[in-house]
């Protein structure tokens, strides 16, 4: 089922979307995975170091 899902949505992206937009898409949705991934490790880096002080 999940292939389906990718499927139609490559599907839908090729024909709906230029080659320009298609990408600009996929590299917004990279750039905001990727601060929140960021952001998440620094908070639970600091989680940790501030758990372990009061330790």
């Amino acid at each position: 089922m999940r292939k389906l899902t990718l499927y139609s949505m490559s599907l839908f992206s090729i024909l709906l979307l230029t080659s320009c937009e298609a990408v600009e898409t996929i590299f917004k949705a990279g750039m905001w995975w990727g601060i929140i991934v960021v952001v998440g490790i620094i908070a639970l880096l600091l989680w940790l170091f501030s758990r372990g002080k009061n330790s």
